[in-house]
């Protein structure tokens, strides 16, 4: 699919990440089976088993936010104080360790791997906390940059080790860099800050003919070129509510991948309603390149038997989208 080949029976069916705590307790009361891994609960639902390798630079033994939101650095001083929790040789081991565990599975077709790569936005934010990561482009231009240099080299590092055990289907790096208004830094600082270093990694991952995406909220639409010019080649989750329209992208960037772009709100309405979402997205499916999935984590509000009734309605769209023509 991300190749634009048309597979021959029905299109993938996946959930990207994992379903809210909330709305797993709410299924469990409503009769489905509790203490299933995440890829039992997939597999319960008859959707395609689309698992991750964490392959976050921040180690287990790393001071904590004091809440959410909050530093964990304030400048160059604390930077230094904490970086030996950063870019260790444990995470390192233990992405190894989850690969090695994976890749029977993986090499015999039955699980889908995605890696979940840092990002150069998410990941000083993360360190300088939200708010005074947006000063830090201006107040700590050096920090910002020696961050993400040492980010985009633990990056590297992972891909060499990762990669000759088990290569992954996609690469997925955490961002979160738009709201429904669009953006939430501009293009020359994009361009200073972000493109340098995706343009270091992004070769290399591309040379094991990995696909390379970006998971954003939001609406990333005005960002697609400054991501095509970095060399990311697709983005997901796509929110609706965000404003985000997937016809309209593949129409203006037709090579451009996405995942996502369900609109997760209808999920609680009726039948009628999740019909009328996937005909939306049906163009789209036909098209290629495009792996529909709910675009965000579904949400408490949608009951086990809404959600049954949303896989029954993926499943008939997903292969009249390789069945029908046009």
């Amino acid at each position: 699919m991300l190749n634009f080949e048309k597979p021959n029976d029905r299109l993938p069916m996946v959930e990207w990440a994992p379903w809210w705590d909330k709305t797993m307790e709410r299924w469990n009361n409503e009769g489905l089976p509790t203490g299933m891994t995440w890829e039992e609960s997939l597999r319960y639902f008859g959707l395609d088993p689309l698992l991750m390798i964490n392959g976050s630079a921040i180690s287990s033994e790393c001071p904590r936010p004091s809440s959410h939101g909050a530093p964990i650095i304030t400048d160059e001083k604390s930077y230094e104080e904490i970086k030996q929790y950063l870019y260790t040789d444990s995470i390192i081991d233990n992405i190894k360790r989850a690969a090695m565990g994976l890749k029977e599975k993986h090499d015999k077709g039955e699980i889908i791997i995605r890696l979940w790569l840092d990002g150069y936005f998410w990941f000083p934010r993360t360190l300088f906390g939200i708010e005074n990561h947006f000063y830090a482009f201006y107040d700590y231009p050096g920090l910002m940059h020696r961050i993400n240099n040492d980010l985009a080299e633990f990056n590297i590092h992972v891909i060499e080790e990762l990669f000759p055990i088990l290569i992954p289907d996609m690469v997925g790096f955490a961002e979160d860099m738009s709201y429904n208004h669009g953006p939430m830094l501009s293009y020359k600082l994009f361009k200073e800050f972000l493109t340098p270093y995706y343009q270091r990694i992004i070769p290399l991952i591309k040379k094991y003919g990995v696909k390379v995406f970006v998971d954003s909220d939001g609406d990333i639409t005005r960002m697609i070129p400054w991501l095509k010019e970095a060399g990311v080649e697709g983005v997901y989750p796509l929110e609706r509510q965000a404003g985000v329209d997937i016809l309209r992208i593949r129409r203006e960037y037709p090579e451009f991948l996405m995942m996502g772009g369900y609109d997760k709100m209808v999920m609680s309405k009726s039948e009628k309603e999740m019909r009328a979402e996937f005909e939306r997205l049906l163009p789209v499916m036909k098209s290629g390149g495009y792996i529909p999935s709910v675009d965000h984590q579904t949400p408490p509000e949608v009951s086990l038997d809404n959600y049954r009734m949303y896989v029954i309605l993926f499943r008939e769209y997903a292969e009249r989208a390789v069945r029908e023509d046009g």
